[in-house]
């Protein structure tokens, strides 16, 4: 037996996953080489041998009261498989350091060593995968040409926003912008010159648009949308004012335009108040009609509501 031990151990001491293994009642009865290294660089414990004094469902169950997910969700997993309701369980969960960012993906199964049933937990480092994972989608979701977020990224966020609306009980604001006569400036000087343009307004809003609560997008074309979280009408009406100024700076030459020899913008902007029912397709149908109404108008102008 105790050579079977020390064969298992010189094993699993080879493995790079942080092991531990636990009876049925969550004491833990043997850690790896690795588990043992990953608690002592993160200031867990020092000393291998103390690992065997504690028991980690109670470790689980004390984080979660702390309200941390993880051990919540580790702990109901774990039992899950010492009760034989599931064969094995899985959970991806983060780890961060102060330096750097971690994940790792948990896993629970049982094994029967001398007729005795012993459950094996296994933390395997998935952290590359994740940081993969998470420049792809910031790359699905930022707009090649401006290089601020697309529409899908503004579809996401104005639902995420509208739940935190609901909650908070604060107003929001959401402004469709649009170049004016932008078909006329790529017909004058080229779709590059189109292009450029494009991606000078794309750095003004990014320029403006600063804030957790907010995002600027592109919305398809010529034209662009923002949400303002928190933002009453006056101050979206005061920030849209900084972007046309900020715009009329750089001067982009659309000499055809029946508005302006420089590029304009018009705005439709509304403003959501806490005592109405809305979703985002009836907020964004909105604006959309405020923004036909300012081109109607005569363009280079904002149309803005307050409901």
């Amino acid at each position: 037996m105790l050579y079977n031990q020390i064969f298992f151990k010189s094993i699993l001491d080879t493995v790079e996953n942080h092991i531990v293994v636990i009876d049925k009642n969550g004491d833990i009865i043997f850690t790896n080489k690795s588990w043992n290294s990953f608690g002592e660089n993160n200031h867990c414990i020092t000393n291998a041998s103390d690992w065997q004094k504690i028991n980690y469902l109670e470790v689980c169950d004390k984080s979660s009261l702390n309200g941390e997910s993880f051990g919540f969700e580790a702990a109901v997993g774990i039992r899950k498989v010492i009760e034989n309701k599931e064969k094995t369980f899985y959970l991806e969960y983060p780890c961060h350091g102060k330096k750097e960012k971690r994940w790792f993906l948990m896993s629970v199964e049982s094994f029967i060593f001398e007729k005795t049933e012993y459950f094996v937990i296994s933390h395997q480092t998935i952290t590359k995968r994740k940081l993969a994972e998470d420049k792809a989608l910031k790359l699905s979701l930022v707009d090649g040409l401006t290089n601020i977020y697309n529409r899908r990224a503004f579809n996401r966020f104005i639902k995420e926003e509208l739940k935190r609306w609901k909650r908070q009980k604060t107003p929001i604001s959401l402004a469709l912008l649009d170049i004016d006569y932008f078909k006329l400036l790529n017909d004058t000087y080229g779709h590059l010159e189109g292009d450029n343009c494009l991606k000078k307004i794309g750095k003004v809003l990014k320029k403006n648009i600063k804030r957790a609560g907010d995002i600027c997008a592109r919305y398809g074309g010529e034209e662009f949308a923002l949400v303002l979280g928190n933002t009453s009408n006056e101050n979206a009406l005061l920030l849209i004012d900084k972007i046309k100024k900020d715009i009329k700076k750089h001067k982009i030459p659309n000499e055809k335009s029946t508005v302006s020899p420089i590029v304009t913008i018009s705005i439709g902007l509304i403003t959501i108040n806490t005592d109405i029912d809305t979703d985002e397709k009836e907020i964004i149908k909105k604006a959309d009609e405020l923004l036909y109404q300012a081109k109607q108008n005569g363009r280079n102008q904002v149309i803005s509501k307050i409901e």
